[in-house]
């Protein structure tokens, strides 16, 4: 069914990612049945295929209950200890709104603006420009924004990418991507334990050899299936993993738009974000989590993240955003800034004209600031009054 507006793009996203994480477990007895070819394999040695494959159903249909408990007590321990692993990767510490009331201020209001219980606020003690949104119920949900991005981004731009984390909250996406890191992790972890127990008994030369010269063994072409079945599991997990990831952003940055009515706040804080938000002591599966992940794949496949250029094309064209283009950060009197300027004044120290000795965009000595202005690139309309820059 095609999905037309907002919530029906979210419902529709939904039942892709369930179908998504079911594929996902599917894949954790696609490698428990690859195991268990590669053993009988070197148990029974070069027997026929049809033998070799049969006994390997026989193996998967004894152990596939155990793969079943063992994927889910490992969500469980994720359940209960992902957040701490995580803290423990990234820095990251929980605060008050005595600590940090600028920040738990703007996340507050959003959350009283749509009736949402109010999430753990963290911050990483981190440079970088980056923010991200973990949990698996209600109670675990929490957002981390880096110092970086809390000196980087004015109110507006942070109560976006607030915004943006709480929309992942309110879509179910983080619970989704936790579980969905949590079973790409088991078969990870299960695929390399297959391959060392495999070239290990390989080496030691375990397992016997049939000697029946008038049947055609099939071990080489048992530990190809294997081998191939293990490679396919894994580049699977990786895709649908960057899948879930990849078509959500589009729908957080559309939903911080929806709660704080501010396109141009979202794709500024984009554009500061861009390329400025790599977190060098966290993981891939971290890094998927965050707002922006600017660690890329080869020709884009393997991307976790749709790029900010497109991702602004899609506010400019569907919210109505303005698009600034590549902002700088450094040095800070060159920082274009979206304030809370009242309307009808600017940067330029009102509608007659620059003089403002406020901190604002860099000026000359001769002429109006040289920042952008509101009414785009050219000089403020009309000639100066008694209150401009000239005296």
């Amino acid at each position: 069914m095609a999905a037309y507006g907002l919530y029906t793009h979210i419902q529709s996203n939904k039942r892709r990612s369930v179908a998504l994480l079911i594929g996902l477990f599917l894949l954790v007895y696609v490698l428990v049945f690859a195991g268990a070819l590669l053993a009988e394999t070197i148990s029974i040695g070069n027997a026929p295929l049809d033998e070799l494959i049969n006994a390997a159903v026989y193996d998967f249909t004894k152990a596939a209950p155990f793969a079943t408990v063992g994927a889910f007590v490992w969500i469980l321990i994720a359940y209960k200890f992902h957040q701490a692993m995580i803290d423990a990767v990234t820095g990251a510490h929980a605060v008050t709104r005595a600590e940090q009331p600028r920040l738990y201020n703007l996340l507050e209001n959003l959350c009283i603006s749509r009736g949402i219980a109010m999430p753990t606020l963290r911050i990483a003690d981190d440079d970088a420009l980056n923010a991200f949104a973990t949990g698996l119920n209600e109670k675990q949900y929490s957002i981390t924004v880096t110092r970086g991005l809390m000196a980087a981004l004015n109110d507006r731009e942070l109560e976006a990418v607030l915004g943006h984390e709480l929309t992942h909250i309110r879509n179910g996406d983080v619970r989704m991507l936790v579980i969905a890191v949590v079973i790409a992790g088991v078969i990870s972890f299960f695929g390399e334990m297959v391959f060392r127990l495999f070239f290990q008994n390989m080496m030691w030369g375990g397992g016997r050899r049939r000697d029946d010269g008038d049947r055609k063994g099939g071990a080489g072409i048992a530990i190809i299936i294997a081998i191939a079945l293990i490679v396919v599991a894994w580049l699977l997990s990786v895709v649908i993993r960057f899948a879930l990831s990849r078509q959500r952003e589009y729908l957080a940055d559309a939903g911080s738009v929806e709660l704080t009515k501010d396109p141009d706040a979202m794709i500024s804080a984009l554009r500061k974000i861009e390329n400025r938000g790599e977190l060098a002591s966290a993981n891939s599966a971290v890094m998927e989590m965050c707002i922006d992940n600017p660690r890329v794949g080869f020709s884009n496949v393997f991307d976790t993240h749709p790029s900010i250029d497109a991702r602004v094309a899609a506010l400019v064209k569907f919210a109505g955003g303005r698009d600034p283009g590549p902002l700088a950060i450094e040095p800070p009197a060159d920082q274009p800034q979206i304030d809370d300027t009242p309307q009808g004044q600017s940067d330029y120290g009102g509608p007659w004209g620059s003089g403002s000795t406020q901190e604002g965009p860099s000026q000359s000595s001769n002429g109006p600031a040289t920042g952008p202005a509101p009414w785009g690139d050219a000089p403020p309309p009309g000639p100066p009054g008694p209150w401009g820059p000239h005296r």
